[in-house]
């Protein structure tokens, strides 16, 4: 091939890579608008500060405060072209006023700008995700509520083991969203510290005053060291651990309720099923099913974090800018699956009749007989035998019975009074009798039910008083600002 020809590959290979591609793949424009509002925000105190603290004149600062006022009514989609949401709202009020606008940046750097927004954001969503788990610790304990005496059978391995209600199984999914409310109201405490003031990871000489911004940002106070303000994200792995915990509680839920409807146990609302294209005759759990996959968006969006996060040196480094959106992946999907979860059971319909029914199948009552044994002096290991001795001949009285002699050489009746094994051998009673702490029985699920509903309005205050701290924030947020314009 001859030199010009060279000269011409190369030539053309230069403009094929020159300037676009590089660009486009550093932009993150697009996926910074839903943190828009934040940034608007994080400049607004920011200046406030400078000005307050004599870095900036106050006619400076009401130019720029200004400016910041168009470009938030604009919005994000009228923002010139830039690498970031931060860098192109800094060019469009420098467009607007001159150079002064490149005031605003002063004493700060785009790291501890963009921790700063991104916390800014997540701790909004990180409350809406908790107000969803309460909404539906609410559906559950009320429901529960309503069931203390409605049997349910209970498995283990998918195989019927003992009686229970379905008041006792709803409260076990309300404990477990309980403990998911508070993982998120942890991870928002966090989260709600303010990285400003770090500039890019080593401070910065200007006199400022962190406290201030974090005050008028509704920030509970700062992240201290500098270098870890701009660079840690682990509030980030927090906030996702949480909601993929959460959704894998969700996820169980829906597969219970899809082989229960598949059994025949519960009748899902038209609105969270749907039918088959082809078989008419069909109602198919499809909302649920969705629920169940979202805990795959949740463990893949912690993985995507962490794998990213792992082993990134210090300070601050671009990797972070694949981080952010596994956050608003998790908290998006978690969140809907969340709302959808508490309208299936809201809406179902429990037919009693076959759960009770259900409930006493594959002698699941045979535990309960075994405790009797035991209660009236049997070993307990002796009491098995002889129940699963008995199931194998039938699992009623006669076999017990039977078994009974063979096994210890006394008739069942000298031990036990018949009618208490009658009894035994019935799900209602033997839910009944266990009324240990925390078990099946009526008086215990329906004490447990009125403590769960004061734990959810304990927890819908926190959710409440941590928004209300937000919105006294802004309000003195945007006081401030207005003695600028």
């Amino acid at each position: 091939m001859t030199d010009d020809g060279d000269d011409a590959e190369d030539v053309v290979r230069r403009e094929r890579f020159s300037g676009g591609p590089a660009r486009t793949f550093l932009s993150s424009l697009g996926a910074d608008r839903r943190i828009f509002g934040a940034d608007v925000a994080v400049d607004r105190a920011h200046v406030v500060m400078l000005a307050e603290q004599g870095i900036i004149a106050d006619d400076e600062a009401g130019l720029v405060i200004g400016a910041l006022d168009a470009v938030a009514d604009e919005g994000h989609e009228a923002l010139p072209e830039g690498e970031d949401v931060h860098a192109a709202i800094e060019t469009a009020v420098i467009d607007r006023i001159g150079p002064v606008g490149g005031k605003m940046h002063t004493a700060r750097s785009r790291n501890d700008e963009v921790a700063a927004c991104i916390r800014y954001r997540l701790r909004e969503d990180l409350l809406g995700a908790a107000d969803a788990t309460v909404a539906l610790r609410e559906t559950l304990a009320s429901v529960a509520a309503e069931h203390t005496e409605t049997l349910l059978p209970g498995y283990t391995h998918l195989q019927p083991a003992q009686p229970t209600t379905l008041a006792h199984y709803l409260l076990s999914y309300e404990g477990a969203v309980a403990r998911d409310t508070a993982r998120l109201l942890d991870a928002y405490d966090r989260t709600n510290q303010s990285p400003l003031g770090a500039a890019a990871l080593a401070g910065t000489p200007f006199d400022v005053d962190r406290e201030r911004v974090a005050d008028l940002l509704g920030f509970d106070g700062v992240v201290e060291n500098a270098m870890d303000a701009a660079a840690g994200r682990d509030f980030l792995l927090e906030a996702v651990s949480a909601l993929a915990t959460h959704a894998t509680h969700l996820s169980g839920l829906a597969e219970d309720l899809v082989v229960y409807a598949n059994k025949g146990l519960v009748e899902l609302d038209d609105d969270y099923a749907s039918t088959s294209s082809i078989m008419p005759q069909k109602k198919n759990p499809d909302t649920l099913e969705l629920v169940r996959a979202t805990a795959g968006d949740a463990a893949g969006a912690l993985q995507g974090l962490l794998t990213t996060l792992k082993g990134l040196p210090r300070a601050y480094n671009r990797d972070l800018q694949r981080a952010t959106p596994h956050a608003w992946t998790a908290v998006d999907a978690v969140s809907d699956a969340t709302d959808v979860a508490a309208g299936a059971v809201a809406t179902a319909d429990w037919p009693a009749e076959a759960m009770a029914a259900a409930a006493g199948e594959g002698f699941s009552t045979a535990t309960g007989v075994a405790d009797l044994l035991a209660m009236h002096g049997l070993p307990f290991r002796t009491a098995h035998e002889i129940v699963a001795t008995a199931a194998e001949r039938g699992g009623d009285v006669d076999a017990l019975n039977a078994a009974t002699q063979a096994i210890v050489g006394e008739p069942l009746g000298s031990l036990v009074p018949r009618e208490d094994v009658e009894r035994a051998l019935d799900p209602g009673e033997s839910v009944a009798m266990r009324d240990s702490q925390g078990g099946p029985a009526p008086e215990r699920t329906a004490a447990a039910a009125a403590d769960a509903h004061e734990a959810i309005a304990a927890d819908r205050d926190a959710v409440a008083t941590r928004r209300g701290a937000l919105d006294d924030a802004r309000e003195r947020r945007l006081a401030e600002v207005a003695t600028y314009r």
